[in-house]
């Protein structure tokens, strides 16, 4: 008995401990499990901007510009069906082009598991089925549209200024600490 007690409060077994809590502690940290039994709704409307009017030029007339009517709303560019990668997803992905201009990715219904690190990334990757999706959305270009609001819902992911969204063919909702796509969408120009 004395023999155990003495194992068990020797150096190796403290240090043994000690090593087994932080291991716990830092795969608790990384892969965050709760995670994938909190959902975060978030319900954002489509952006409204208000077009400025033309300003006339120095003659009183207006400029050449002013001519062509600008739509009046927000018009989809490009849309397509979420699909399940790494995890079960659903849900719609448009790409919208604003009366001002800019454009933002709206994810529309959508439904998938809450996990660590996500972002939205807009990609020139091809949409595939299965296990072959799930790692190619940062292999090609890609621009990172932020962090995912919500795991549930609908919401907006304005473009940065400067980027081309005629360059992109995706979306993917994609776990940047795994490096891999939970979903995806193909975006079919309008």
């Amino acid at each position: 008995m004395r023999r155990v007690r003495k194992a068990l409060t020797g150096p190796l077994a403290v240090g043994v401990l000690v090593a087994a809590v932080a291991g716990v502690g830092f795969g608790l940290y990384w892969f965050q499990p709760w995670k994938l039994w909190q959902d975060e709704t978030v319900q954002e409307a489509l952006p409204e901007v208000v077009a400025t009017p033309a300003s006339p030029t120095a003659a009183g007339k207006p400029s050449s510009q002013a001519g062509t009517p600008s739509p009046a709303g927000p018009q989809t560019r490009a849309s397509g069906e979420l699909i399940s990668h790494e995890h079960a997803t659903s849900g719609t992905v448009k790409l919208v082009r604003l009366a001002d201009g800019s454009h933002v990715v709206r994810l529309e219904d959508l439904d998938t598991s809450n996990g660590p690190d996500l972002r939205v990334l807009l990609t020139d990757a091809p949409v595939k089925e299965g296990r072959a999706g799930w790692h190619v959305f940062d292999d090609g270009e890609h621009v990172s549209l932020g962090s995912l609001k919500g795991n549930k819902g609908s919401q907006n992911y304005a473009l940065p200024d400067g980027v081309d969204p005629a360059r992109y063919t995706s979306v993917s909702i994609w776990c940047d600490r795994f490096d891999v796509s939970f979903g995806a969408a193909e975006l079919a120009r309008t």
